[in-house]
């Protein structure tokens, strides 16, 4: 299928690693001209070096998503014509939600929402002169049906999903889609990390644990990022035109709802 994104400029975040990285590769690969967003100027500059490029105009911005306020002025000093956002920040720390501090709430509200408002701020004008906009934001399956051990994100993450969904009934009329990637358990640094933890709590091996998770999918076994990344460029794309403000899971059928 030809997705007709060729010379489309993309934003995407948390591009060093995972989900996002995958992502920033496959965009590239469509012949889209891609920034990369994190905050390891090292590691962007080592990603940016194995994006496809065929006469492409590659970049990254080093941002830290801690800092609202930092994210927007360089973003003002950059060039803003962006016809694809990909909104991808690492999860927030797991453990139940009756334990967690406030201040949790604070950094995750910020990293994941506050920073995801101040991006679409920043772009959408531009995708309403183009009247081609797609915003993709790459949050949970949990807003479907929360994790267990995971109460901050499960929080913060359903937040984000209603956000979206009102931004999808607002920038429709100009062009612009706003969709919800719901990754499942998908074989990532952040996944690795959570095995660990579990493990540590249980008393059980990591193996154990990674196979009960693999288990709790038909699939059973963990998504790659790239196929999560396939996913996301279809909906960057204009054949996706007319799918908007919805949520979509890519988890192997482990979500037990529709």
């Amino acid at each position: 299928m030809n997705l007709d994104i060729q010379h489309k400029n993309a934003l995407v975040c948390g591009s060093t690693q995972g989900i996002g990285k995958a992502a920033a590769i496959q965009l590239a690969e469509e012949g889209v001209n891609v920034t990369l967003v994190a905050r390891s100027e090292d590691k962007l500059k080592s990603v940016l070096a194995e994006l496809p490029n065929t006469n492409q105009n590659h970049g990254y911005l080093v941002a830290d998503f801690t800092n609202p306020a930092d994210l927007k002025e360089k973003l003002e000093a950059t060039n803003l014509q962006f016809h694809i956002l990909v909104n991808n920040t690492g999860g927030p720390a797991g453990g139940p939600v009756f334990n967690a501090k406030l201040e949790e709430f604070e950094r995750a509200f910020t990293m994941h929402l506050k920073c995801n408002h101040v991006l679409v701020q920043a772009v959408v004008p531009f995708m309403k002169e183009e009247g081609y906009g797609r915003v993709i934001n790459v949050i949970s399956t949990s807003v479907k049906q929360p994790l267990d051990g995971l109460g901050v994100s499960n929080t913060i993450r359903g937040a984000v999903a209603n956000w979206s969904k009102t931004l999808a009934n607002e920038l429709g009329q100009f062009g612009i889609t706003v969709n919800n990637i719901l990754p499942g358990a998908t074989a990532t640094e952040r996944l690795t990390e959570i095995i660990n933890n579990k493990a540590v709590k249980t008393g059980k091996t990591v193996e154990e644990v990674a196979e009960m998770m693999k288990n709790a999918s038909p699939a059973k076994r963990f998504a790659k990022p790239e196929e999560v990344a396939n996913a996301i460029v279809f909906l960057a794309s204009e054949r996706a035109s007319f799918i908007n403000g919805i949520n979509v899971p890519v988890d192997g059928g482990r979500t037990k709802s529709l």
